[in-house]
């Protein structure tokens, strides 16, 4: 999470380029300011309360086979090739998006009714 204020204006063009909707499943650094990441358009990410809290800094988390593998980035990877939405339940495609959707929490009991709610 970011210590640098984040300016209105700001907000805004993240929030423009990423529709207003979720770029994960806020505006949150890509890159947390801890990690290096800068407060730019670049490393900012449009991401839901739930999806905001949830990373809060991370960049990675252990895979199930106990590898480090990063977790999804909205600049460099397609949404599609490590998720697939079926029903309301977020599935994971690959291990980027395991350990995505775990830490994520994108299927707690309240996300799926939210998601229902929305479809």
């Amino acid at each position: 999470m970011s210590t640098t204020y984040i300016s209105p204006a700001l907000r805004r063009e993240v929030a423009l380029r990423a529709g207003a909707r979720c770029e994960y499943c806020h505006i949150q650094e890509e890159i947390s300011e801890k990690h290096g990441g800068a407060t730019t358009t670049e490393n900012l990410a449009y991401a839901c309360t739930f999806c905001n809290w949830n990373k809060g800094s991370d960049i990675a988390s252990l895979a199930t086979d106990g590898t480090l593998v990063r977790l999804f980035h909205p600049r460099l990877d397609t949404w599609e090739t490590h998720f697939a939405l079926v029903g309301v339940v977020i599935q994971a495609r690959t291990a980027i998006g395991e350990v995505t959707v775990r830490l994520l929490k994108f299927n707690l009991p309240e996300r799926l009714m939210e998601r229902e709610a929305l479809g």
